[in-house]
């Protein structure tokens, strides 16, 4: 992407109501339109959705295509995509724009401190769809189902909110079920190796990122992890 590019779409983004960012990760402030600063913590649904729905955060969201395609289905729903390259947020949230979906929006920060901005109970459910495994073992903190993550996840999430993992990588897939047997408050309530070796268990499911069409591309299998996550 050209320079260029890069800043139309900076400058855009800055005009986009459904957007927010924060630029400083060591003094943690929320943006909104024209970087004029917003507190959103605990008010998700009164300033921005301005409604009661449940609220699901898509991390990791990249372009933001399944948290999108999530508000089309469920509008009676909250959706929000947390990424933070800016950029590839910018097609997530003009694809909302344009289609006039105001029950989603987007988050730009770093997934580890979450917390910040949502309060305790604040979300219901929590999709990772083909984020990045990080699959050097030195690494393992890093990927978005290991212990560390999950107790970000317990501070912001509801009593027994769902977490959904959709990827093909079949060691963090595994990694991912070794971490949910070893923390009492998690549940495993549903894992399929092969998705699309039989009929789909959600219809969630049906929708495919353009990462996920890349790997079914090669012959990769699609696998899907449903768990719920408590306070311990």
């Amino acid at each position: 992407m050209s320079r260029k590019n890069k800043l139309k779409k900076f400058a855009d983004v800055l005009s986009f109501p459904n957007v927010y960012e924060c630029y400083d990760i060591q003094q943690p402030q929320l943006v909104g339109i024209g970087l004029q600063p917003i507190d959103l913590k605990g008010r998700w649904n009164e300033v921005h959705f301005k409604n009661n729905n449940p609220i699901t955060v898509e991390l990791a969201c990249g372009a933001g295509e399944y948290a999108v395609g999530l508000a089309e289905k469920f509008p009676d729903r909250n959706f929000i995509g947390v990424d933070i390259k800016g950029n590839r947020l910018w097609v997530g949230a003009k694809q909302a724009l344009d289609a006039g979906l105001h029950n989603v929006a987007f988050l730009r920060t770093r997934i580890e401190i979450l917390d910040v901005f949502f309060a305790a109970n604040e979300i219901d459910e929590i999709w990772i769809t083909f984020c990045d495994p990080f699959p050097r073992e030195s690494k393992y903190t890093r990927r978005l189902t290991s212990h560390n993550f999950h107790d970000i996840y317990r501070r912001v999430l509801r009593p027994g909110g769902l977490v959904h993992l959709k990827h093909d990588d079949p060691d963090f897939y595994k990694f991912t079920l070794d971490t949910i047997a070893e923390d009492p408050a998690c549940v495993l309530l549903y894992e399929n190796f092969d998705i699309y070796a039989e009929p789909l268990a959600y219809p969630e499911l049906a929708m495919k990122t353009r990462y996920e069409e890349m790997h079914l591309a090669k012959g990769r299998k699609i696998k899907y992890v449903q768990y719920k996550i408590s306070a311990l």
